[in-house]
């Protein structure tokens, strides 16, 4: 799908264009095969770069081929099943117009189509610089769900309630974070070369806007760092928490064996049919039980002087 969109800095509404013209914004969504050749051959574009665009596993990067700038990124969107993941978006910066391709419809590019933002399409540096920090603010949406969704699975942990589902939770969300992780990183060093202004014009209100992406870019980072350290040590926890568990059960089952064992070792000899010491004593019962008591509590004793109860 390929759109073109038009918006001067004096109009208030966002125009839908039949064709391209200068200062437009072509937004160009899931394109097809034929799609890309158009673009290609209309604005005179590099076929290698749309087609790495189209690659799900494309990474953020900057090029620069004579006069068009290529800015690869990777946007946060929410999958059909609520979960998170990521997908290139390619800004084609050219003479006349910004270019931009993607696979999935992005709500943080979506609000611009809306026309929810003030912007302008004439100002193609600074809409690009704005479209960027709509993907920035969206990872940062997502990540604060996912650290919510950490503290609400901490909570339960306190109180012992936390279950298998949680811990599947935990792959979940700490895959999601390593996704934007992988994803933030190389978009740090993209900024970096697009704050030196030779890829792409910037004015000093640009500048602050490239310096304010990279503060919220690298606090993002932060963010999901601290988002899985934290799962790493609610892991550690519960695992230590579970061996704790583990070894008391252990103690007691020990404890509640021997109790057994000795009583029926000792009555068990006495079920014999041979002759036995006290067999004929009227009082013999009580001492066997006695000697029983004694034995348990001696060994009960040892164990607890060796500090293994």
């Amino acid at each position: 799908m390929i759109k073109y969109y038009y918006k001067s800095l004096r109009s208030q509404e966002l125009k839908e264009l039949d064709a391209a013209k200068r200062g437009a914004w072509v937004y160009v969504e899931d394109p097809s095969r034929k799609e890309i050749e158009y673009l290609i051959k209309h604005f005179k574009l590099d076929e290698g770069y749309l087609f790495d665009a189209l690659d799900e596993d494309e990474m953020p990067r900057l090029e620069r081929e004579d006069e068009q700038t290529y800015i690869f990124v990777r946007a946060a969107y929410s999958t059909s099943n609520g979960e998170f993941d990521t997908v290139p978006l390619l800004f084609v910066f050219v003479s006349d117009v910004v270019i931009t391709i993607s696979l999935k419809s992005l709500a943080s590019i979506d609000i611009f189509r809306q026309n929810r933002i003030d912007f302008a399409t004439t100002q193609r540096t600074k809409l690009t610089l704005q479209l960027m920090h709509q993907i920035v603010e969206q990872y940062d949406s997502y990540i604060t769900l996912a650290s919510k969704q950490i503290k609400a699975i901490r909570s339960r942990l306190r109180g012992h309630e936390i279950s298998n589902q949680d811990f599947i939770d935990f792959v979940t969300i700490e895959d999601e974070l390593n996704e934007f992780l992988s994803a933030l990183l190389p978009t740090n060093a993209t900024l970096r070369r697009l704050s030196l202004g030779r890829s792409i014009p910037l004015f000093e209100e640009d500048q602050d806007i490239v310096e304010d992406l990279l503060l919220s870019n690298e606090q993002s980072i932060e963010a999901c760092r601290s988002n899985i350290k934290s799962i790493i040590n609610i892991r550690q926890a519960y695992s230590s928490i579970s061996s704790n568990n583990l070894n008391r059960t252990m103690k007691i089952l020990t404890l509640v064996t021997v109790v057994i064992t000795l009583p029926n070792a000792i009555f068990g000899m006495y079920g014999m049919n041979i002759p036995l010491p006290f067999q004929h004593w009227s009082h013999a019962y009580e001492l066997l039980v006695g000697l029983t008591l004694v034995l348990i509590a001696g060994v009960f004793a040892f164990l607890r002087n060796k500090k293994i109860i």
